[in-house]
């Protein structure tokens, strides 16, 4: 009977906790249906940088960069995407935009390391379809600050996607 209650508990654990890194996260949902998941090789790294001046002067400093689009047809998939993209900015993230529109969300989240931007998370959802886009390097905050102002970061994700299926054979929408 002890043993049931452990496995119990542990299972219950398991399934009441949420992803708490962009791996876990990545990992766990690549291989659903109708997901579109890029994880970029550095010699790629390049290619990219083409998209924007933008996002070359980011490029340059990109140690990981991955993107993620989810459909998010039904209130329940979108509740679910945005809880879990609240999970990550909720720990060690911290908002430097959010903008909230019933189930809508557009948000920008970095993780610092002293003077420095360490990870930087874009992440959408207009009920059709959800996205994330994942940079990891040492970017400059005052360039990072001005670019979620602008809104710079809503047109990179959209452009990051038109380029990857340019690119990489094989990704479609």
């Amino acid at each position: 009977m002890k043993k049931f209650v452990a496995f119990a508990a542990l299972t219950l654990l398991l399934s009441c906790s949420s992803y708490n890194s962009i791996d876990s996260f990545y990992e766990a949902h690549k291989n659903d249906n109708q997901v579109t998941a890029v994880r970029v090789p550095r010699f790629m790294f390049s290619l990219i940088g083409n998209i924007s001046p933008e996002l070359k002067s980011m490029i340059g400093t990109t140690k990981d960069l991955r993107y993620m689009q989810f459909p998010s047809a039904t209130s329940s998939q979108t509740q679910f995407l945005n809880n879990q993209m609240n999970s990550f900015t909720g720990g060690s993230f911290i908002e430097v935009f959010r903008k909230n529109d019933e189930l809508k969300r557009n948000v920008v989240a970095v993780r610092e390391k002293r003077d420095v931007v360490k990870e930087i998370m874009i992440y959408n959802n207009n009920n059709v379809s959800g996205s994330f886009l994942y940079f990891s390097g040492n970017f400059d905050p005052s360039k990072v600050r001005e670019m979620a102002k602008n809104n710079s970061f809503e047109k990179l994700s959209t452009d990051f996607l038109s380029q990857m299926n340019a690119s990489t054979p094989g990704i479609n929408n």
